[in-house]
């Protein structure tokens, strides 16, 4: 697909598909990831943080066997991004689609560590915990709990450490029923930009950039 198709795909999958309940929230997924990507634009974030709010859970957006195929790739790879209970969590499945599509690694990156973020804040910043919904406090359980040891030490070494904790502190915020926000079409033009920077043209044996900011 071009960026266009692909740009085109992705605001159509946000909006028909993200009218359901955000879960254990009061708003729509679509609200969700529309009031995300808002917070990232008012914080004067980079167009590739803006299009990891906008996307985060996009994993959750997909079809099943998708999400099948995409989990079982994730796991040969290693396991990375796997759940307590042995799966592949949607932050994980998210990451790898966007990378198929050719977004860059440093939105790949945000969107697969925004559940791992909360863990991480968790442990460096005590009085977070205490901002988080019931909903969150909740799933942090289930996600492993604050981080410690070696995971601590490599998440605070990561070249976009900062960037993961914002996209984590604005996916917490982006659940206000009713605030009047962009819609999904006014992202498309930052989209197919962004694509049409790092796809590799066809025909062309030139190989994609890489992200700019690592």
């Amino acid at each position: 697909m071009s960026a266009q198709q692909t740009a085109d795909m992705l605001i159509e999958m946000l909006s028909t598909r993200g009218q359901g309940d955000y879960i254990g929230e009061s708003i729509s997924q679509l609200a969700h990831s529309l009031q995300a990507a808002h917070l990232a634009r008012t914080h004067d974030a980079d167009d590739e943080t803006v299009l990891a709010a906008l996307l985060h859970d996009i994993g959750q957006f997909l079809g099943a066997n998708e999400v099948k195929s995409i989990a079982h790739e994730v796991q040969t790879m290693g396991g990375e991004g796997k759940a307590s209970c042995g799966r592949v969590g949607h932050e994980k499945i998210g990451e790898e689609y966007l990378l198929r599509l050719h977004f860059s690694r440093k939105v790949g990156a945000l969107v697969g560590s925004h559940v791992a973020a909360k863990r991480y804040l968790c442990a460096v910043d005590p009085a977070y915990h205490d901002t988080l919904s019931e909903a969150s406090k909740q799933s942090l359980v289930f996600q492993g709990g604050p981080m410690q040891g070696v995971e601590l030490q490599q998440w605070a070494a990561s070249p976009w450490c900062e960037e993961m904790c914002e996209l984590r502190k604005w996916d917490d915020g982006a659940k206000i029923p009713g605030l009047v926000v962009l819609e999904a079409e006014s992202y498309k033009r930052m989209m197919v930009e962004h694509l049409s920077r790092y796809m590799v043209p066809r025909g062309s044996n030139a190989t994609a950039l890489s992200s700019p900011s690592g």
